[in-house]
């Protein structure tokens, strides 16, 4: 039964950490789907409705926090994008390589971001390393302002992913005018998995080593108490 509910504990805890996530990426995303290909919206209303969300964290973030929400402010900007690339017609190979407009948004922020001071990527990569913990979690945050080496491999995350998804949408650029049009219509998604498929294999290499300095770090205090010696006994009263 203990065993159960310290399961449990754990569980509820990722989903506390992985919410936000949820709330700036997922619900955008299935917003989209919904109104475009569940209700039969055109491409601009659904990206319109996806971007409430988006526009509601940044904002409120920016008021309230005075801080900038990254993940809802890519979301909104990359919706933006898919908006104005909206009203862009042409030949078939000019709609294939607007598709990658998209990407270019989100590879360009996130490359951008790593040399900030918050990496775009780290909103999805601290709940996965953390787990919703606290002491992991307080460990990443100790890390974070005090190694520089945790900080260079978190930027290192960010810039490998940003560059992983900046080539993909060259070469689907490259493609739409130097490959057949028939194969460019199904080789442009297997270019999009296989960009998030290197910056996974990539981005572990930072990774990693950052789990590995994240476990440490949480041991840390339980190790320091263990070693700590036990405070001496107090001397015995000597009888008058």
């Amino acid at each position: 039964m203990k065993i159960q509910q310290t399961h449990a504990g754990e569980q509820a805890q990722a989903a506390r950490a992985l919410a936000p996530l949820a709330v700036d990426v997922a619900v955008p995303l299935a917003v989209y789907y919904l109104a475009h290909q569940g209700f039969g919206l055109d491409l601009v209303a659904s990206l319109a409705l996806s971007s409430v969300v988006p526009a509601v964290r940044t904002v409120g973030g920016a008021v309230r926090n005075r801080t900038v929400n990254g993940l809802a402010g890519l979301m909104l900007a990359v919706n933006a994008a898919g908006i104005a690339l909206g009203f862009v017609a042409g030949d078939p190979r000019l709609m294939i390589a607007k598709d990658s407009g998209i990407s270019s948004v989100i590879g360009l922020s996130i490359l951008v971001s790593a040399f900030g001071a918050k990496p775009l990527m780290s909103a999805g990569l601290k709940p996965f390393l953390t787990r919703g913990d606290a002491a992991r979690e307080a460990a990443w945050d100790r890390l974070r302002a005090g190694s520089a080496r945790f900080c260079g491999l978190e930027r290192r995350f960010s810039a490998l992913w940003g560059c992983a998804l900046l080539a993909e949408c060259a070469a689907r650029i490259v493609g739409a005018y130097t490959v057949p049009v028939e194969t460019m219509a199904w080789l442009g998604t297997v270019m999009l998995v296989a960009a998030i498929g290197i910056g996974a294999v990539v981005g572990g290499g930072a990774s990693e080593p950052m789990k590995e300095m994240v476990d440490a770090e949480a041991r840390a205090p339980q190790e320091r108490e263990t070693a700590a010696p036990a405070a001496p006994a107090a001397p015995a009263a000597i009888a008058a």
